[in-house]
């Protein structure tokens, strides 16, 4: 008797439709994330009230409302942005990858502590803190904090940030100093 030949479990023709249906899901995916990623900046699905006080009393005066994903309680805005969307700008620049950051919930070592570094920093640069938060983000290898590397920080936040962004993102990390 002869004996028949085994069949694959797999045909190769069923591995060249998977293969082929991968290599186009994945840019698929990616190219949607992106768009929803990038269309999204800076907008929510609703409107939420943050109560921003400045100093020790809160007043009708300190309370606005912003169109952003984010809410509670912060400090007063530095340089009239609004620390409530800079924080949604912090979050969709994914700054907190490589910076700790408590107002934001972020924990990324490649960059300095939010939390206490510009303000520290600034001291040493004899720089008002606003100026320096914004300088460090336009042009972050104008100071390097110690301990860091130089050209870590990309260099493309002066330009791909719009200055209402920039003013908001500043807002939030000068608001966040303790």
């Amino acid at each position: 008797m002869a004996r028949r030949k085994p069949t694959p479990l797999v045909a190769a023709s069923e591995v060249l439709v998977w293969i082929l249906f991968a290599l186009l899901l994945v840019p698929a995916g990616f190219a949607g994330w992106a768009v929803g990623h990038y269309t999204s900046l800076g907008k929510s699905s609703g409107t939420t009230t943050v109560t921003v006080t400045a100093g020790t009393t809160t007043s009708a005066a300190t309370t606005a409302t912003a169109t952003t994903a984010t809410s509670g309680t912060t400090t007063a805005p530095a340089a009239g942005g609004n620390a409530a969307a800079g924080k949604a700008v912090f979050v969709s620049n994914a700054c907190g990858s490589c910076h700790t950051f408590t107002p934001a919930g972020t924990n990324g070592t490649v960059g300095p502590n939010l939390d206490t570094s510009p303000t520290a920093d600034a001291t040493k640069d004899n720089m008002d803190l606003t100026a320096f938060v914004r300088q460090s983000i336009v042009d972050p290898n104008t100071y390097i904090a110690p301990g860091y590397p130089k050209g870590v920080m990309p260099q493309t936040f002066g330009t791909s940030l719009t200055t209402t962004q920039l003013d908001d993102l500043v807002a939030f990390v000068v608001g966040g100093q303790k």
